[in-house]
């Protein structure tokens, strides 16, 4: 009688590698073919913010009467103002302002919104009540209306914008965070934490934060497009940035008198510009959800 060897060992199957964040982005980026075009067309709007001022053609601030509201044409491609200015130097110069302004608005606003918003949401009590009080008085008035009159007391300085424009988007994400925060402070893995011996603001930090972020990444793409309006709202009615600055927002003010007149270049191609960033911030949302979502990293 033949001996059989039994092999007692059971193979363990191999559990699938966890990917990284570069993997994971790149993974968000195939699977949606929009996502990939948003983020493309918004690397080059940081290009341009970075390396356009060194690479127009023209000098954004000299004048030239003798070449004053010239069409398009091959010397100048989105033609040229009413001083001779070169509108396509202009348009590719304000980038860098108008994308410094959004950016630096929303991050002050989600910075504030969301610590005031998990304070609030994970103690509640007398913290709650004077921070809904406080957004209710705030969200009481039309927000550009706002925005103009805070910076028509404070100055219209870039500063003064980026400060009108970050309050006036506090309660967005204040009152989005407290919301997630809320239903999240009681969740199981939340519990869990604190049984591990985590401090409440290490669990409130590090484990119940990170799921709020989803939704607020589609806000944070949202506001990005209204920040650049607003910043451009305030400029075309003379509270934003002082002419002769090139900035997206004064170049439509400057150019929509002179529509009725046939120079229509002078506004169309600083609102194209305004146009494709809100269009490109709005398309970024549902990406930058995807990325920061920890359910979805396999």
């Amino acid at each position: 009688m033949t001996d059989a060897t039994i092999d007692t060992k059971a193979e363990v199957p191999a559990l699938p590698r966890q990917s990284g964040t570069f993997e994971h982005i790149l993974y968000v980026l195939k699977a949606n073919p929009v996502t990939m075009f948003a983020f493309a067309i918004f690397a080059l709007l940081i290009l341009a913010a970075i390396f356009g001022p060194a690479l127009v053609p023209y000098d954004p601030l000299a004048s030239d009467a003798s070449k004053a509201l010239q069409p398009p044409n091959w010397q100048h491609w989105f033609g040229t103002d009413t001083l001779g200015r070169d509108v396509f130097s202009r348009v590719i110069v304000a980038t860098r302002l108008d994308l410094t302004l959004s950016v630096a608005a929303v991050a002050l606003s989600f910075v504030i919104g969301s610590v005031l918003g998990a304070v609030a949401g994970y103690w509640g009590g007398w913290l709650d009540i004077v921070l809904n009080r406080i957004l209710d008085t705030i969200m009481a008035f039309p927000l550009f209306v706002l925005a103009m009159g805070i910076v028509a007391a404070m100055g219209n300085t870039i500063e003064n914008i980026i400060y009108a424009t970050a309050i006036i988007n506090v309660p967005f994400y204040a009152r989005l965070v407290r919301a997630e925060v809320n239903i999240r402070r009681e969740a199981g893995f939340a519990l869990a934490a604190k049984l591990c011996g985590n401090s409440d603001i290490r669990v409130l930090a590090m484990h119940i934060f990170p799921n709020a972020l989803p939704p607020m990444m589609v806000q944070v793409s949202l506001n990005l497009g209204w920040a650049i309006l607003n910043a451009a709202g305030l400029s075309f009615i003379g509270l934003g940035v002082r002419p002769p600055t090139a900035e997206w927002g004064i170049m439509v003010a400057e150019g929509a008198n002179n529509i009725v007149s046939g120079e229509w270049w002078l506004a169309i191609f600083p609102g194209l510009a305004l146009m494709l960033a809100v269009f490109t911030f709005n398309l970024l949302g549902d990406g930058l959800r995807d990325m920061v979502d920890p359910r979805r990293r396999t």
